[in-house]
């Protein structure tokens, strides 16, 4: 089912709070034990003070290393994508679609028509999308400065986070770069998207993307 997005708030802090849990529980044996810092070995040795034999002969002198062997096990074995509508495997999925599509996006030729610029994403976005690229890409007033300045653009992108998601659907942040040759001279930028990609298991597709600054969620 969906989550509002209080809820994916929640599940986001719940998320934070475990993986700050995990780490403590991960560094602190290393602290504890770790060889390289006499005083803290020192400060920490009175702790398991028994005799070696102890905790064969008392239940109450094992209780300190019982605990300290298995926290770290106890920790690790946690797994936040449990609490979530999708698997680590579908994330990674989701995020590779993502920024292919977004390095399409920005790339492409004065010599190529807008079939052939939208068709190199083909199984990468939705047909609705495919319909608004074509459309944008035509634009006569883009496509004849396109043509004059005799444009070729190159493009790269990286996902900075992810903003939203539900069962089927996830909106990452994406900032994408553009290198621009024309007649005019060679420049270079970036801009932030908010791309949204619907989908389950390794089948996602683009069907969204917007400015980040406009909120896509």
């Amino acid at each position: 089912m969906d989550l509002s997005p209080a809820q994916q708030k929640a599940v986001f802090v719940l998320v934070v709070v475990v993986l700050a849990a995990l780490g403590y529980w991960l560094i602190l044996p290393k602290l504890s034990h770790s060889g390289g810092n006499s005083a803290a070995a020192a400060s920490t040795s009175p702790a398991p003070s028994a005799p070696a034999s102890a905790p064969a002969e008392g239940p109450a002198s094992g209780t300190p290393a019982a605990t300290g062997t298995a926290s770290p096990t106890a920790a690790g074995s946690v797994n936040i994508y449990a609490w979530l509508p999708f698997t680590q495997q579908d994330l990674a999925d989701a995020a590779s679609a993502t920024e292919k599509f977004s390095v399409d996006y920005n790339t492409f030729t004065y010599t190529e028509s807008p079939a052939a610029y939208v068709a190199k994403m083909s199984g990468l976005i939705t047909g609705q999308l495919a319909t608004t690229l074509q459309a944008s890409y035509s634009t006569p007033g883009v496509a004849a400065l396109r043509t004059s300045q005799k444009q070729v653009s190159t493009g790269t992108a990286v996902i900075n986070s992810l903003r939203g998601f539900g069962p089927t659907s996830l909106t990452f942040i994406v900032t994408t770069g553009q290198r621009l040759v024309s007649s005019r001279g060679t420049t270079n930028g970036s801009t932030q998207y908010a791309v949204t990609v619907t989908g389950s298991g390794s089948n996602w597709q683009v069907d969204d993307i917007e400015l980040a600054s406009a909120g896509n969620s």
